[in-house]
């Protein structure tokens, strides 16, 4: 629960810069480097803890020109996300009489405790508009979910700390403590006796809300871009609204793809309605073609279809004939994901080819198809590897050949045929005996998934 309006500034309202606080905070930033593995943070810096101010104490406090004069209370501090690990205040909103007004940061001369001082007597007051690259520290962010990326969890900000970080005032921590967010709603004993319990430092969250959808730092992405797929999928799964959707929009869409792909089916429905086609049509071009196909198959059709259109026109036709297959069939399950080669290509251009393709799942070998696109074999990589690169790929044919099932195989013969052969994957043909796809080991775990998961019918046999 937010507080509204204008708060008030408390002679005795407790500062992070008073001495019982700076041993939690110390604690906390030790337990961040253990985990995180550096000593860079800057809230390890005891010259920056002892210099720490916290944002809700200043909110309502008055700033003052260099003579001490009141010129106004403020409202709120404006920060500018971009490049910094530690996004520096670019500006206040103060009230002056009924206006509230913009002064750039340039003019903080003095931040403490209860007051802000500018360096000068005159100050050009205008009426604050937002600009794409800034957000609002108390609107925006306080008791605002963020991510806690070295804990792996999504928690509520209740307070921010600032201080001076080379030749600027940047927003260098965080307090997620419930006693924290108690102290600031309820005023009293509860307020004069509470410290933090849980700062990280900034460089160690990702926050996630300002009207634009999110705050963009680098070292947020960087930090996100250490997580596993199935790490981020469950902390977008903790996050709700536009904060959800904030961070999909944080992170690298390949990287973004993957961890949707690692997401409950229901929560994945769900965030895919609060994205627009056109992220979402990105998206689910990154997805194994099968995964995107079980997606789409459970959209309601003016969205399903308005996802398609925003595809490049190829993908969706892949995905538009995966979709019309029956789920309880072998073309229902397949990822079309291939990488072919004939037999008078080299080993070497089987590799670049391989390379070319690393960033989907195609990595056990290529498949070998004659003049007409008919299979002929499968050549693992291990195969590939081993061999000279200039020899011609028709070298390698010969038993083991692959195991390959026809598109409409029902399955029960697929899992018959995954027990027989025990090979990492299954080749789907079509009645020409070209082939169209690939049915992988975990395509075939999700297919026997229960019936109120998947939407199997218990009569296919595959349930059985």
């Amino acid at each position: 629960m937010k507080t509204i309006g204008m708060r008030e500034c408390p002679a005795d309202t407790i500062s992070p810069m008073k001495a019982p606080t700076k041993k939690p905070i110390a604690r906390v930033v030790n337990t961040v480097e253990r985990a995180v593995g550096r000593r860079d943070l800057v809230l390890a810096r005891k010259g920056i803890r002892d210099s720490v101010v916290s944002l809700a104490g200043l909110l309502g406090c008055p700033v003052t020109n260099e003579d001490g004069r009141e010129i106004g209370r403020l409202v709120d501090v404006v920060v500018k996300h971009g490049q910094d690990a530690y996004p520096p205040v670019s500006g206040l909103i103060v009230k002056v009489g009924l206006r509230r007004s913009f002064i750039d940061g340039a003019r903080i001369a003095k931040l403490e405790r209860h007051q802000i001082q500018l360096s000068s007597t005159t100050i050009d007051l205008t009426d604050y508009k937002r600009r794409s690259d800034e957000s609002l520290l108390d609107a925006d962010v306080l008791d605002h979910q963020i991510v806690d990326v070295n804990g792996l969890r999504v928690v509520r900000s209740s307070d921010l700390y600032l201080a001076p970080l080379d030749k600027e005032i940047r927003v260098v921590g965080v307090d997620i403590s419930f006693v924290t967010f108690l102290r600031r709603i309820f005023p009293g004993a509860l307020g004069r006796r509470a410290t933090p319990q849980h700062v990280l430092d900034w460089a160690t969250v990702a926050s996630l809300a300002d009207t634009s959808g999110v705050v963009k730092t680098s070292g947020s992405k960087t930090a996100l871009s250490q997580l596993r797929p199935a790490d981020l999928a469950d902390l977008i799964e903790d996050l709700a609204g536009r904060e959800q959707s904030a961070l999909i929009e944080m992170l690298d869409p390949e990287l973004a793809a993957d961890a949707l792909e690692e997401m409950e089916d229901e929560e994945l429905q769900g965030l895919l309605r609060g994205l627009s086609e056109e992220r979402a049509a990105q998206l689910l071009s990154r997805m194994e073609p099968d995964e995107s196909a079980e997606v789409l198959r459970d959209l309601d059709d003016e969205h399903r279809e308005d996802i398609l259109k925003a595809m490049d026109s190829k993908m969706a036709k892949q995905l538009r004939q995966l979709i019309a297959f029956d789920e309880t069939l072998a073309g229902g399950i397949m990822t079309s994901h291939m990488v072919f080669a004939q037999e008078n290509e080299t080993v070497s251009q089987a590799l670049v080819r391989l390379v070319e393709n690393r960033d989907r799942d195609v990595s056990d070998g290529v498949i070998m198809v004659d003049s007409k696109g008919k299979l002929m074999d499968h050549i693992a990589i291990i195969e590939l590897v081993a061999a000279k690169p200039s020899a011609l790929l028709s070298t390698l044919i010969g038993p083991p050949y692959p195991t390959a099932v026809n598109i409409d195989s029902p399955l029960e013969e697929v899992i018959e045929e995954f027990s027989n052969n025990r090979g990492a994957s299954i080749v789907v043909i079509d009645e020409k005996g070209k082939p169209v796809g690939r049915i992988l080991a975990d395509d075939l775990v999700d297919a026997l998934k229960p019936e109120e998961q998947h939407g199997l019918s218990k009569g296919t046999g595959a349930l059985s």
